[in-house]
């Protein structure tokens, strides 16, 4: 009997382990929208620093990743969405200075003209919305990452704060596109919108760390990771935890690690702790 139970027991975790979302892949990808976004952040700085005339000029930017592991920035014609204006290249993790400034090869290559595609398809969507499909909120604005991996074809929505000091998780979206750029389905990534301040009212009861409560879903989303990681130097708090109904998923700011672990297990451990 004894055995039979262990026998139990063995086979219950590997079928725990086994449906267990994948953090590597979600961390992966939520790292991937964070290098994009820092490069288009830097891109963006540099372009109206260094090409004041031509702001005017620009009907959109993205970035994406090349062959090398690279970021691509790329500011494209507001007359001619696939003319390039300027293609900047970073390192794999963005810094302030790229590694080159292109002003002179203006022809976009199909992948710029897929990814421009469906950007500008998103921003139709979210100025017609005439189903009502995104929401929008005061001192708030969209921001669309564009991004083809391994055939698929999607783009990411995000809700970013026009006032500083501050963090917003949710109110995002996730659009997916069929190999012809063609809207095939949307989706809402959460199911409201939070607010979180860079540091605690209290200087002497800082925040070690923030959460949120999933709806739609069971374990962290790359969004979540991307903002985290695109404002982790600008919080005091290093770890955000995300609580599912049946998975909690903790995110080091620092380590830049993801462990997702059943719920039941996090919350076992936490009595532990607090006894």
């Amino acid at each position: 009997m004894r055995f039979l139970i262990l026998g139990f027991m063995m086979v219950w975790t590997l079928t725990l382990c086994a449906k267990t979302p994948d953090s590597d892949k979600i961390l992966q990808e939520g790292k991937l929208l964070y290098r994009l976004e820092k490069g288009s952040w830097y891109g963006t700085d540099d372009f109206l620093a260094r090409f004041p005339d031509l702001r005017n000029s620009i009907g959109g930017y993205l970035s994406y990743e090349n062959d090398e592991g690279q970021i691509i920035t790329i500011f494209f014609d507001r007359n001619d969405n696939f003319k390039i204006i300027a293609r900047y290249q970073f390192e794999s993790v963005p810094g302030i200075k790229p590694l080159s400034v292109d002003t002179v090869d203006d022809k976009s290559t199909q992948k710029e003209r897929d990814l421009i595609t469906i950007r500008q398809k998103t921003y139709e969507e979210i100025s017609n919305n005439s189903d009502g499909f995104f929401s929008f909120y005061e001192n708030t604005s969209f921001n669309v990452i564009p991004l083809i991996s391994k055939g698929v074809r999607k783009t990411y929505v995000l809700t970013g704060p026009k006032t500083s000091g501050v963090v917003i998780i949710g109110n995002d979206y996730e659009l997916k596109f069929n190999q012809y750029n063609k809207l095939v389905k949307k989706k809402k990534i959460h199911a409201s919108i939070l607010e979180y301040p860079y540091k605690s009212d209290n200087p002497e009861n800082s925040m070690k760390s923030t959460y949120h409560s999933h709806v739609l879903s069971d374990a962290i989303n790359t969004t979540d990771i991307c903002t985290l990681l695109l404002y982790k130097d600008y919080v005091e708090w290093k770890q955000h935890i995300v609580l599912g109904k049946k998975f909690v998923s903790i995110l080091d700011l620092e380590k830049v690690t993801l462990a997702i672990v059943p719920r039941k297990v996090w919350e076992k451990l936490n009595k532990l702790a607090t006894k």
